[in-house]
């Protein structure tokens, strides 16, 4: 694709531009693949430089004209007049035209195409005639940029960016200090922007100007709770103390998007007056305001999820502008609601290209993948002398990592991992690389997956399946053979053939001596007795020499203040139609613990490695320790039970954490640890010529470095690692670094966008699992269905109602005592609630409900209460949780076998199990950055018999967001 004369990309036959500000735009319809041919774009022409390149482009593409030997019509899309009237006439077969008149003589039947072409127009129109008719002002000018930069130098001014509170959307927004603004300012808390006045047009995730207001004007976050904008007007509830409060000034860098809206009903659009042409339409997305619309198809889209496009925000206008873009499905069906997710996460899910497919290699029964001779010499051949063998979930389909364990001649023992060596299938800077380094990571949602590779890799070549051979990157230690302690290690490039692919409950039930699961096991299913018993034995020896290998690893990082990390996953149960039957709570085993602690020794030895190798272009994993001032509700949640938390330190904060054991109640640890890993700042990928040594350090983990080598299937960032480690072996050896690495700067830009990637699959994954939530409780009567109550334990106290942790089905959300008509919660004496006229009182860690006849109730930190779950639908967002406390008694399961399983869980079990995110959808003062069937038989690249049965197979997934950011 040609812009003004430059190639923007080679795999495109599309070549174009007339306006910068519509650039995207115009590329949106360019992606529709019955566009062929050669097309060049170019920008408006004002200057005598323009008016050169003007004819530079023109000369480009007769010289492709004739190039093609005058077969292929050229065709030169511009808006600027001057230019068709010039060259228009001037060779024939090369066409200089609107873009409008391009789709009008090329593609006159392409309806989509024409269609979002006449809503990019409209919209240009009603701005230009916007501009022309308004002269009063809604908001501010924007200061000019030169202003802005001399502001923010001096430190009149502070830049960061806009965090909108999902809860409150017109009334409050924080701006989070950047770079030198956090420094130089002096501030410790971000910056309250209150009301949409003050926003001046700034969007959700925009780099933003600040100017701080006198202290006098300074407000306090709200501390109510609060479930959407409706509320806002209405609330009266006091503020918490005043913090630094500011206005924008102007804008550094739009973060503007793809947005995903509903249009309004047809009552809505009659409301709205007669011009029905221009429509508010609204946001899925909380935090984006209302953005008008020029449409006349708004009756025909008001039950379809849509795609829009933001134009531009004058200050003369209260809303921003846009253009339709595209629909991607019906409201509340399954595949609109997904596609809703990606866009709004900025996920592309479509299929690997046919250049792309054409770097990867052959494995077909006719012509089978083999070991090359040339890879035998070069690497060293595990298949003959050591035992490999996978632990993975059931039906993993992209099997990373394999481990090996046996003992030396001398006694010592030792370790092996054994990663997949995709770098040898994927070249630097080839298609499939680039695409890779795009998508940055495999993205998991509840019922599907979105492969980083294609899967003639993720899930075969590279995948290390059981019984054959497969290349491998290994990392080997030698081991005392009674302390453990490593003498020596080996890195490099190996050939492996997987033994065994187990899973994670047969292999624990291997490890507990129950040998009734080998039955289960296809690689013992055809052997004689004999042999059956002799290589049983040594797989129980090699999993039980792991687990105590594991054992020491993880008690050395506890010594240093390593913290708990894990989460609980829950497991969706199908019934014969596929239909979600049951949420389950997996129980966590001692193997989860076991290939953990492995996998977190090899990536902090080849941590070590690669930063000794390249000191200043490596790629580790960092994550800080977090603000101390973040621990207050932690630090006074344990003081109500009587327990002490010392964070001036992971060790102090570990210790704390251990001892803070209620011996009548282990949800309370469980929800201590919960509110900790509230605190945790997120885990980051950085290069380490960008920061000092001292800030390499992983907080969670307890380790000094600590980067990402043991999933190069699934994150761009260990296929980063893993040429970095075989440039550090050849720079050992002396020899030729075959990889050109990238620099210090690009790789920290690198790093930039896989945290951002990173970030979209944890929120899609998190959205995708309140879907499936809703989706569960959505159908169920939630007066009389049993499934819908269940016992709630309340962690924090609000000033109009509380939160509360559902262990059953490892949910949390807000459940108010004071409703919208002003009516409290009353409890008769039999526990049960009702709403009555009345007043709350909240005290630090109580809150009291009094009614108007005299009756009160009290809810306590950590009191166990019933608790009924019900769905609040929505037409224009997603479906919520809603909980509602029927009574302040506990509630006792009629299934009592599966409520004391669903008890008996690991005190680490809610750390990562409720992060931010989930926090974000209840708090009001909590604000952190944080179609149809066809098209997903066309996109969807996971393989299963139906939408479901990955929620069994993977196992990243869970039904809340337990993401890597606060672990490994």
């Amino acid at each position: 694709m040609f812009l003004d004369g430059k190639l923007l990309s080679s795999d495109v036959t599309h070549y174009m531009i007339p306006d910068w500000k519509v650039v995207q735009d115009y590329l949106e319809i360019l992606e529709f693949p019955e566009l062929k041919g050669i097309i060049f774009m170019q920008t408006a022409c004002q200057t005598v430089q323009h008016q050169r390149g003007r004819r530079s482009i023109y000369n480009a593409a007769a010289w492709y004209f004739h190039h093609c030997q005058d077969r292929m019509p050229i065709v030169m899309v511009t808006e600027d007049e001057e230019a068709i009237q010039q060259y228009g006439s001037e060779t024939e077969g090369v066409f200089v035209i609107s873009f409008k008149d391009y789709l009008d003589n090329f593609w006159p039947d392409l309806k989509a195409a024409h269609e979002l072409c006449d809503s990019i127009l409209q919209s240009r129109r009603e701005r230009e005639n916007e501009s022309q008719e308004s002269h009063g002002k809604e908001y501010a000018e924007h200061l000019p940029l030169e202003v802005l930069e001399a502001g923010i130098k001096s430190g009149r001014y502070i830049q960061g960016i806009l965090n909108v509170n999902k809860h409150r959307a017109q009334i409050e927004a924080f701006v989070r200090l950047q770079g030198a603004s956090c420094k130089d300012s002096g501030l410790v808390s971000d910056i309250l922007v209150h009301g949409m006045k003050a926003r001046n047009r700034s969007i959700h995730g925009d780099m933003v100007v600040v100017e701080l207001l006198p202290k006098t004007e300074w407000k306090g976050r709200t501390t109510s709770l609060c479930e959407n904008d409706s509320d806002d007007k209405a609330s009266g509830d006091p503020p918490s103390e005043p913090m630094p409060t500011g206005r924008v000034v102007g804008i550094l860098q739009k973060n503007w998007r793809d947005y995903v809206v509903t249009f309004p009903s047809k009552e809505e659009v009659q409301s709205q007056g007669k011009n029905a042409q221009k429509i508010l339409v609204t946001p899925w997305d909380y935090r984006i305001p209302k953005i008008r619309i020029s449409t006349q198809q708004a009756e025909a889209l008001q039950d379809f999820r849509v795609v829009v496009r933001i134009d531009s925000w004058e200050s003369t206008s209260l809303y921003p502008n846009g253009h339709f873009v595209r629909v991607l499905g019906r409201i509340g069906d399954l595949e609109g609601e997904i596609a809703t997710i990606l866009v709004e996460n900025s996920i592309s899910v479509v299929p690997f290209s046919e250049a792309q497919m054409c770097e990867m290699p052959v494995n077909t029964p006719g012509n089978p993948w083999r070991v090359s001779p040339e890879e035998e010499r070069e690497r060293k051949d595990l298949r003959k002398t050591h035992l490999v063998f996978s632990i993975d979930p059931k039906g993993c389909e992209d099997v990373d990592d394999t481990l090996s364990v046996r003992t030396l001649n001398n006694g010592n023992l030792e370790l092996g991992v054994h990663i997949a060596d995709v770098t040898h299938f994927v070249a630097p800077n080839s298609y499939v690389d680039i695409e890779a380094r795009t998508r940055a990571t495999t993205y998991y949602l509840a019922d599907r997956r979105y492969d980083m590779l294609p899967s003639i890799l993720s899930a075969d070549l590279c995948s290390l399946l059981g019984g054959v051979d497969r290349y491998a990157v290994s990392v080997i230690w030698e081991l005392d053979k009674t302390s453990y302690e490593i003498k020596k290690v080996w890195y490099g490039r190996t050939i492996i053939r997987s033994a065994y692919k187990l899973f994670y409950e047969a292999a624990q039930e291997l490890l507990d001596g129950n040998f009734n699961v080998v039955d289960d096991i296809p690689e013992f299913r055809d052997l004689d007795e004999k042999s059956r018993q002799a290589k049983l034995e040594e797989l129980v020896w090699a999993i039980g020499k792991l687990t105590d290998i594991a054992r020491h690893v993880r008690a050395k990082r506890d010594r240093c203040g390593a913290l708990e990390l894990e989460g609980v996953e829950v497991r969706v149960q199908l019934d014969e139609k596929k239909n979600i039957h049951d949420l389950i709570p997996k129980q966590p085993l001692e193997v989860h613990e076991t290939v953990a602690e492995c996998m977190i020794l090899a990536n902090h030895w080849v941590a070590k490695k690669i930063w000794e190798s390249f000191p200043h272009q490596a790629l580790l994993r960092q994550h800080p320790p977090p603000h101390q001032e973040f621990f207050s509700e932690l630090r006074e949640c344990a003081k109500a039970k009587g327990f002490f938390i010392d964070t001036r330190s992971n060790k102090t904060l570990a210790d704390s954490l251990d001892n803070a054991n209620d011996l009548n109640d282990p949800i309370v640890n469980r929800l201590l640890r919960s509110m900790a890993t509230q605190a945790m700042s997120n885990a980051l990928y950085f290069s380490t010529g960008s920061c000092a040594e001292e800030e390499f350090h992983h907080y969670g983990l307890a380790l000094d470095k600590y980067t990402h080598f043991t999933s190069p299937i699934r994150r761009y960032s260990d296929i980063i690692v893993h040429r970095l480690l075989m440039a550090a072996i050849s720079k050992d050896k002396k020899m030729e670094i075959k990889d050109n690495l990238f620099s210090n700067k690009d790789l920290e830009e690198l790093c930039r966008h896989i945290n951002n990637r990173n970030r979209a699959a944890q929120h899609s994954q998190k959205q995708s699992t309140e879907l499936f939530q809703c989706m569960y409780f959505k159908d169920k009567d939630a007066e009389n269905e049993e499934r819908c109550i269940s016992d709630g334990v309340i962690y924090s106290i609000r000033t109009n109602g509380v939160l509360v942790f559902i262990p059953r089905f490892g949910i949390k959300g807000a459940a108010y005592l004071k409703n919208k008509d002003g009516l409290v919660i009353s409890c008769g004496p039999d526990g049960r609630s009702e709403w009555k006229p009345g007043s709350l009182q909240r005290f630090q860690n109580k809150i009291t409900s009094t009614a108007t006849g005299g009756e009160s109730v009290t809810f306590s930190l950590f009191d166990h209460v019933t608790v009924r779950i019900s769905v609040q639908a929505s037409r224009c967002h997603s479906d919520m949780i809603r909980l509602e406390i029927i009574s302040n008694k506990p509630y006792v399961t009629p299934d009592a076998e599966l409520f004391h399983q669903s008890s008996l869980v690991l005190k680490s079990d809610l750390v990562k199990e409720v992060t931010r995110s989930v926090e974000e959808a209840q708090l009001a003062q909590e604000v952190k950055v944080n179609v149809i069937q066809e098209e997903y038989q066309k996109y969807c690249q996971t393989k299963g018999r139906s939408l479901y049965t990955l929620l069994e197979e993977i196992r990243d997934l869970a039904l809340l967001d337990v993401s890597n950011s606060y672990g490994m």
